[in-house]
């Protein structure tokens, strides 16, 4: 009982962990169109070298996602124009990172190389494995000027406009920004917030385990009270078939024992029976030497 009530905390615990890392899983929702470059006079170069138009994916989530298997289409009435190739590394976008395809229209040059060109007015969309479920898309504006990309104004956010910046595979927004200790800073310049926030957690940590050591340790006496219970019922139940046992033997009087006792009483009014003295009497030895160890007794009658 106690080993089964262990396993069962731990699935518990083992569920909770599985829970939560199933919010963790790869999900193609959380790929985005998060930015394009139309006309690319001077600008970033593919792996031949050549000046193309190109599409880059963001993959929002917080871990890696693979965009193999997924379709990229400038014609929402085809929307598996360009199946992306399955089972590639290149493919598998980790977290919060970029995946730039090249849309020179070239599909024989590489998975990354789509088969069709960025024209103003057309719409790009990113279809699911399904072919018919459309994660992003992006029609693209009229007004596109050269060697300027269009883009998130963060990554994968809502707002779109001209970049000042391209920025193939990395952040849309280039500005300084405040990390996450400097913004702190300003909200707790003296540190008090982060000291009650840092004891916070630890007395919430040790909380938790008290709570959980002493519900385990109740669940273990529990379960050992309960086995030494049915031990000791066990052995009273064997204590009363002993006892009963002994009884009906004690009843039982079997004709050697009836001889044996007729026996004793005889001997007993005869007086034939041995009477045995319980005195013990040491006596002083007159001698002041041991005879066992006298040499006397060593030596012959007749030497040679």
């Amino acid at each position: 009982m106690r080993y089964k009530k262990l396993i069962s905390i731990a699935g518990a615990v083992l569920l909770v962990l599985s829970a939560s890392l199933t919010g963790l899983a790869q999900s193609s929702a959380d790929l985005r169109i998060n930015e394009i470059l139309v006309y690319n006079d001077s600008n970033y170069v593919d792996d031949f070298g050549k000046h193309s138009p190109w599409i880059e994916i963001f993959n929002s989530a917080y871990n890696s996602v693979d965009i193999g298997g997924l379709y990229l289409t400038d014609d929402l009435s085809n929307p598996t124009k360009y199946p992306i190739a399955k089972g590639q590394s290149m493919t598998r976008i980790p977290k919060r990172s970029y995946l730039v395809f090249w849309a020179d229209n070239q599909p024989t040059h590489g998975i990354l190389h789509l088969n069709f060109t960025l024209e103003p007015g057309k719409t790009i969309a990113l279809f699911d494995a399904n072919g018919r479920t459309l994660i992003d898309s992006l029609t693209i504006p009229l007004n596109i000027a050269r060697d300027v990309s269009y883009g998130r104004m963060d990554d994968g956010s809502e707002v779109w406009a001209n970049l000042s910046k391209t920025t193939p595979n990395s952040d849309n927004n280039t500005e300084p920004k405040a990390s996450s200790g400097d913004m702190f800073a300003q909200y707790d310049p003296t540190g008090i917030g982060m000291a009650m926030i840092a004891m916070g957690v630890v007395f919430s940590g040790l909380a938790a385990l008290f709570f959980f050591f002493k519900m385990t340790s109740r669940v273990l006496k529990l379960d050992v009270k309960k086995q030494l219970s049915a031990r000791s019922v066990s052995k009273a139940r064997a204590g009363k078939a002993e006892t009963a046992d002994s009884g009906k033997e004690g009843l039982e009087i079997t004709g050697e024992i009836n001889a044996a006792i007729a026996m004793t009483l005889h001997l007993y009014s005869s007086e034939l029976h041995d009477a045995e003295n319980t005195v013990l009497t040491i006596n002083k030895v007159s001698r002041t030497y041991s005879p066992w160890s006298s040499k006397i007794y060593g030596l012959r009658k007749l030497p040679k």
